[in-house]
């Protein structure tokens, strides 16, 4: 039961956050939200983030080894985005992103209560891995939070375009620094996605003998690779943007979570092994 709460209480924080960000795009004019979110805002999502990762400290590690799944791998990833999101909101106005990442720690915040498989890492103990897996995971929640990002632009891009522009995205910043702030996300996340293949080779070869392994993760975290580097490349050198560079970040997001969220999901939910 106790582990439960300790799901139920983060995301039930992330709802009341998430209804409080919606209420400010929602209700108050442009002109007097706030520029900064407010200390007893900022402090309960503190709490949130808090219980959230202790819910996930609880499930990872149960005992002396570490269990991992596509719950969990979910969860995790969108607890370091919202991490990412607390610590801009020291320096930016990110209330419209908060408004689409607090309904996804609602919802990855409770999906392990309602599919708790897991299974056992069996090298966690070797370190390699466990740098793989830090700088992988925090490669997925800045893509994660880019994916997000990205979304958000695209609404208010069309709305824009349609000359209706509602309350809910009147107060967001200039698209021009929505868009620097993507591409910084991405180029952020490029490198440790970069790192994470490095480490990955790194672990093959200390424990297999070979520097790589044909397996769905290895092929589509490439895939998501090179896709990521030529939308760096055509931002860079034919200046991609708008629904161009949505489509390739589109594109470099799903097949990173096929590369392990999307068969884990299949083996352990679809295929219960």
């Amino acid at each position: 039961m106790w582990p439960i709460l300790l799901h139920l209480l983060p995301a039930s924080l992330y709802a009341a956050l998430g209804l409080y960000c919606w209420r400010i795009r929602l209700v108050i004019p442009a002109a007097t939200v706030p520029a900064a979110l407010p200390h007893g805002v900022r402090l309960s999502l503190s709490v949130a983030l808090i219980t959230h990762g202790l819910a996930l400290h609880v499930a990872i590690f149960p005992s002396a080894g570490m269990r991992f799944g596509f719950s969990l791998a979910l969860s995790l990833m969108v607890w370091l985005a919202i991490c990412f999101c607390w610590v801009e909101t020291l320096y930016t106005r990110l209330d419209g992103l908060l408004a689409i990442a607090l309904p996804a720690g609602v919802l990855t915040s409770i999906l392990p209560v309602f599919f708790p498989a897991t299974h056992d890492l069996l090298y966690a103990n070797n370190p390699i891995f466990r740098v793989h897996l830090v700088i992988a995971m925090l490669a997925y929640s800045l893509f994660t939070l880019a994916m997000l990002h990205a979304m958000l632009m695209a609404i208010a891009a069309r709305q824009l375009h349609h000359a209706r522009l509602s309350n809910v995205f009147s107060s967001l910043p200039p698209l021009l620094t929505m868009e620097a702030l993507l591409f910084r996300l991405i180029g952020i996340a490029f490198v440790l996605l970069t790192l994470t293949l490095v480490t990955g080779v790194m672990f093959s070869e200390n424990l297999f003998g070979k520097l790589f392994r044909f397996d769905h993760k290895s092929i589509f975290t490439v895939i998501s690779w090179l896709l990521f580097g030529v939308l760096l490349i055509g931002r860079h050198v034919r200046g991609w943007r708008g629904r161009i560079a949505l489509r390739w970040t589109l594109a470099g997001f799903i097949a990173l979570m096929l590369a392990y969220v999307g068969s884990r999901f299949v083996i352990e939910v679809l295929l219960q092994r």
